[in-house]
């Protein structure tokens, strides 16, 4: 399966776990991602606030330039995602738009080429059952609290999942073993922009998430978000100086495919992460062994 490839800024830089993960894994489930080349900044942070055509010609580059390959476009973060699906969905609601976007980024571009979003496409092109083929050493025994955030599900014309009740990282989990922890907080804005621009708003937001996964009991969130597993992850040493620490670890779905495919965890990238993520990893090496000590017996 070739797709055009667009890891967008976050992925090499404060999410460049998910970039590592996502490129480990696709080789191993026969996912050819091709970057896009001389691609561009989507303006997912600030464009859209800048003014309407740059926000719609940003994206469109990298999809013009995707779109003389012929291929639909891979995109694993969700912020980039959102802006490259609005720039399609725009483009194809009027040909006015499209001709000025064409003004704009000086080459041709007829809206072709689809943004697909990263979970969509491990979810729906690939399956949850074939990923799960490629598994050596399931998460069995893991709970997990799955976080969808708000870019992938909203709004609803450019979402890749239910918006209410969303499920791709929830069966992708599944099959690979993990118990799925149930809970009210899996479509929940994290206030990504708002800890920049209203920290105190922005980290009141992250509390009320961690508040509910520390209850709930899981050992772990699972996302598909670069700017939610950065707010998540990066926010609770805020969060511990004001009201104590939740040590919970917040994995990429890639890092946690790569992991039930028995990679490092170093090739994951998952020893960048601000709160060490080590913990659910030592919780499944105990089960391995209890379960091989077990099967030894008998």
């Amino acid at each position: 399966m070739d797709y055009a490839y667009f890891p967008g800024c976050s992925l090499e830089s404060t999410g460049i776990e998910f970039h590592m993960s996502t490129k480990a894994v696709a080789k191993e489930l026969g996912i050819n991602l091709i970057e896009i080349p001389d691609w561009n900044c989507c303006g997912a942070s600030t464009a859209h606030a800048r003014g309407h055509w740059i926000s719609l010609a940003l994206p469109a580059r990298n999809m013009a330039i995707a779109e003389e390959s012929g291929l639909d476009v891979a995109i694993p973060c969700a912020a980039c995602y959102a802006r490259c699906k609005k720039a399609e969905v725009e483009a194809a609601k009027s040909a006015e738009t499209r001709e000025k976007i064409k003004e704009i980024i000086g080459r041709p571009y007829e809206g072709k080429s689809k943004a697909r979003n990263l979970t969509d496409i491990l979810y729906n092109d690939l399956g949850p059952k074939a990923i799960a083929e490629k598994m050596v050493k399931p998460l069995k025994g893991l709970k997990v609290l799955t976080y969808y955030g708000c870019l992938m599900v909203r709004p609803p014309e450019m979402a890749c999942d239910d918006i209410e009740d969303p499920i791709s990282l929830d069966e992708i989990m599944k099959a690979l073993g993990a118990e799925i922890v149930p809970w009210g907080f899996k479509t929940e804005c994290c206030g990504g922009c708002l800890t920049a621009c209203s920290p105190e708003v922005g980290l009141d937001m992250v509390k009320k998430i961690m508040d509910a996964a520390k209850k709930s009991g899981a050992d772990c969130i699972v996302t598909a978000c670069p700017m939610c597993h950065s707010n998540l992850d990066m926010r609770q040493d805020q969060l511990a100086k004001k009201v104590g620490a939740y040590d919970m670890p917040v994995y990429f779905i890639t890092e946690m495919i790569g992991l039930s495919m028995g990679m490092d965890p170093k090739e994951l990238g998952i020893d960048r992460h601000f709160v060490p993520a080590d913990a659910p990893l030592k919780k499944l090496a105990e089960i391995e062994k209890e379960a091989n000590k077990e099967g030894g017996e008998a």
